[in-house]
């Protein structure tokens, strides 16, 4: 059994599989999945896990150079997209890094979703919990 990190098989798979500018989604309950893209669907119930908490997870072990999020979010989901910048911005705390922030429309990004290699279905509620996260390259 792992002792540090993902515990998910499959997500710990996808993320060891990316390479530079790849990307994955993480998905609110109501994103649709286009077809043909593997889903990992985690949601329980309503609510969990939440959006926030499958992107720090994920952000911990993920080097992360671009997320994209819908325009929308900044009129139909204030709280996610303070976090976004927050855990982008690389303010000193646990998973943040420094990575662009970006925007489309929801029609935009529903298109962009048909290219990632993994949509995350979380169980967040909230409107516009969405994000996609690029792969950036790691040269430690």
């Amino acid at each position: 059994m792992k002792k540090h990190g993902i515990l998910n098989s499959h997500i710990s798979k996808v993320l060891s599989d990316l390479g530079h500018t790849d990307y994955i989604v993480v998905a609110d309950a109501g994103l649709p999945i286009p077809e043909g893209v593997t889903k990992i669907d985690l949601a329980l119930k309503l609510g969990v896990p939440s959006f926030q908490d499958v992107v720090d997870v994920i952000a911990a072990d993920m080097v992360i150079e671009k997320v994209t999020l819908a325009e929308e979010i900044k009129q139909g989901n204030e709280e996610a997209l303070q976090y976004i910048s927050r855990t982008f911005a690389g303010e000193q705390s646990e998973n943040s890094q420094t990575a662009a922030i970006e925007f489309c429309s929801h029609e935009q990004f529903k298109e962009l979703t048909r290219h990632a290699k993994v949509v995350i279905r979380t169980g967040e509620n909230k409107p516009f919990a969405n994000c996609i996260l690029q792969a950036g390259v790691y040269f430690g």
